[in-house]
């Protein structure tokens, strides 16, 4: 009978001993699933932050006169003694002889020659036909379409002096020879148009006045006025449809008019 009391005892202090092991002294065990979500909470949360991307473009950036993201409209001007540091002439097919149209800032001619290569090696040929316009070139311009056409109609298609983007060095009017190397809005319905409004982002450059957006705009139509801004932000405004001006009140950005 001892012997046998001694088994049972034994057997009740191997379970006490074996419970205890499993509770241990240390910190009680957390459940798996309850752990990954511990886990997660004191995490940082990395797809939240992954939401916000920093903004492509700066507001100070869009009132300097030498900023590749400079906004240039009928509101927006350029101070009339601007000229870029960094003017060459580009590296494609001209149409006009004029040195002076012939030039683009550094940047934005490296991108036009990228871009006029792609579109040689799908079978497109483009020409460049007018690029950097001085103040005083624009002024002459404008003067002259007022002239001809009365001061409202020479507003829908040409800018001001001091309000066109090609004082910024970084536009440039592209054409074809299935237009008569003219800058017509036919052009936008052409093989080399749907190229460059399927194409032009990726080295960097938006069709600056699109079709239906010319009361946001300004201007009319445009499909040969293209407006270099760098790959990334020209792409994100590209896929997004919107006008630069859109793109820029769609980024939170408030700039306020000349002289206010």
């Amino acid at each position: 009978m001892k012997y046998i009391i001694y088994g049972k005892i034994s057997g009740a202090l191997l379970l006490i001993l074996l419970l205890a092991g499993c509770g241990g002294t240390e910190e009680e065990a957390v459940p798996e699933e309850e752990q990954t979500e511990t886990e997660a909470d004191d995490a940082p949360d990395e797809e939240a932050e992954s939401e916000e991307p920093e903004p492509l473009i700066d507001g100070e950036d869009l009132a300097d006169d030498g900023s590749i993201q400079a906004l240039v409209n009928k509101e927006h001007h350029l101070s009339a003694d601007y000229v870029p540091e960094d003017l060459v002439p580009v590296e494609v097919p001209t149409v006009l002889e004029s040195p002076e149209v012939n030039q683009l800032r550094q940047e934005a001619s490296d991108a036009l020659t990228e871009m006029f290569d792609a579109a040689l090696a799908d079978g497109i040929t483009l020409y460049a036909r007018s690029g950097y316009r001085s103040y005083n070139t624009q002024a002459s311009l404008y003067d002259s379409y007022r002239a001809a056409h009365g001061e409202e109609a020479a507003n829908r298609f040409s800018a001001p002096p001091g309000a066109s983007e090609h004082q910024t060095g970084l536009a440039m009017d592209v054409t074809a020879e299935s237009v008569n190397l003219e800058l017509l809005e036919a052009f936008g319905e052409t093989d080399e148009g749907i190229w460059v409004r399927e194409n032009a982002h990726e080295s960097g450059f938006i069709i600056r006045y699109p079709e239906g957006k010319e009361e946001i705009t300004g201007y009319l139509y445009e499909p040969w006025h293209l407006r270099y801004l760098g790959t990334e932000l020209a792409s994100d405004i590209h896929d997004s449809g919107l006008t630069y001006e859109e793109y820029i009140k769609e980024s939170g950005m408030d700039i306020e008019e000349d002289g206010e």
